[in-house]
């Protein structure tokens, strides 16, 4: 597959260096040369120095065959128009990154008129997932599959659940809840587990359930479940205003920090049912004033990491509250991860996932396509969800007689708007969804998870 990306920022790196181990031959396109050339040197591409909106450059970069132009410039319109012109000179699907709250309201619109196959808003997916945290803030991660009839949750194991030292198959039995262990992360390793994997404290564990099963198993555990009252978030920027207007229509309390005046005026206007607060947000007693020790849920969403990772483990100190911070930059999450601040919302991996779900659906085979797909433990694995549409060869036999592959779990079946865990007398039927959790990399056809 010919793929042409057109912007080599922090997204465009990301985006690249995934897509470099989907089997694709890749075009960078960007303005700056030195942009190109460090691009170049770790990731097997071909680079253009230039004006992506430019009929010329395009050209020299393959438009007239390839299979798709992602365009992830920092302008929304240069974005739309690399699409549109695409669109005229060759036969591409595209796909652009589009942040402007204006436009949010006009991506039908978009889409139809444009012709642009899909518009991601990376601002607005985060801000997005961080709802679903506060929702649920005993989580550290939620992805959600099967429009939100499953999800898959990430959880620390601490002494009140009183589950060291049992496996997986003894709690399961004990507690009686439909769920399924799919994921366990420690310092020494990262693993799908069986039935015998032994669960210890400060485990990472991540789980499949639907909502009321996942609520009904933490509650069994002594996790609390219910959303949060109230929220500080530190920063005005586009994702504040897309989580707080979310957050206010889940009638939670806001209020937003920020230093800059003008900004303050805006958002005042834009959302007059949150407080919001002129000031600095990292001065330590500021937050204490407007109620930092008694808030249910703390987020920090400046535009200097640093101060997103200083401003939680503040936080952590003076309050029990829920936290999050953004993270743009990607070079040191595996440093930032064992911080332990709560969640860390990485808006560049949200999108890079995004992009690379419709890639893979593209790449399909037989009859399935990859409907959603999440980077999970640490990016060492995926959670896909496949859309069974026609005769495959997993279809019709049970579970227990398919030669799957090693480090691969069958997570869900969604049948019809019902879900399940299967077991191994289940099969696999056109017209279900089905959730695979592995550690092999780039399944793009359901029938990918068997041995060849």
């Amino acid at each position: 597959m010919q793929i042409i990306i057109v912007g080599c920022g922090k997204v465009g790196r990301t985006l690249a260096e995934q897509l470099q181990e989907e089997d694709t031959d890749l075009t960078l396109i960007d303005t700056v040369a030195d942009k190109i050339n460090t691009l170049s040197e770790d990731i097997d591409a071909m680079g253009i120095v230039g004006n992506g909106a430019s009929i010329n450059t395009l050209i020299d970069a393959g438009i007239e065959t390839a299979d798709i132009l992602i365009a992830v410039t920092a302008s929304d319109e240069l974005n739309l128009l690399c699409c549109l012109i695409a669109q005229k000179t060759g036969h591409c699907q595209t796909i652009a990154r589009v942040r402007n709250p204006i436009y949010n309201k006009e991506i039908g619109f978009i889409k139809k008129r444009l012709g642009v196959s899909m518009i991601i808003n990376p601002e607005f997916a985060a801000a997005s997932e961080m709802s679903r945290l506060l929702r649920f803030p005993s989580a550290i991660k939620i992805d959600t599959f099967a429009r939100g009839r499953v999800e898959l949750l990430k959880f620390k194991v601490v002494p009140e659940f009183n589950l060291d030292g049992m496996s997986i198959s003894q709690i399961t039995d004990s507690l009686r809840c439909d769920i399924l262990f799919c994921a366990i992360e420690n310092k020494n390793s990262v693993s799908i587990p069986g039935g015998n994997h032994v669960i210890h404290n400060g485990d990472m564990v991540s789980i499949l359930a639907t909502p009321q099963n996942g609520a009904t198993f933490f509650k069994k555990i002594g996790l609390k479940t219910h959303q949060v009252k109230n929220t500080i978030i530190v920063g005005g920027g586009t994702i504040s205003y897309y989580l707080a207007r979310t957050l206010l229509a889940m009638k939670i309390n806001v209020k937003i920090i920020e230093k800059d005046k003008v900004r303050c005026e805006t958002l005042s206007e834009l959302l007059p049912e949150a407080t919001i607060i002129n000031g600095d947000g990292t001065d330590r007693a500021l937050l204490l004033e407007e109620g930092l020790s008694q808030a249910e849920s703390f987020v920090a969403l400046t535009n200097l990491d640093e101060e997103n990772v200083f401003l939680a483990l503040f936080a952590k100190t003076y309050s029990n509250a829920k936290l999050i911070a953004k993270v743009n930059r990607l070079a040191f999450d595996d440093v930032i991860d064992n911080l332990d601040i709560g969640s860390v919302i990485y808006p560049k991996y949200i999108t890079a996932d995004y992009i690379l779900q419709y890639v893979r659906a593209m790449q399909n085979s037989i009859g399935s396509n990859v409907e959603t797909l999440y980077h999970i433990l640490d990016n060492q694995a995926e959670a896909l969800e496949f859309a069974i549409h026609e005769n495959s060869p997993v279809i019709g036999k049970s579970l227990s007689e398919l030669n799957l592959k090693k480090n691969l779990l069958v997570g869900c079946l969604n049948r019809n708007g019902e879900v399940r865990i299967p077991r191994g007398h289940d099969t696999i039927r056109v017209g279900d969804t089905v959730i695979i959790v592995t550690t092999v990399k780039g399944l793009r056809d359901i029938s990918d998870i068997l041995e060849k």
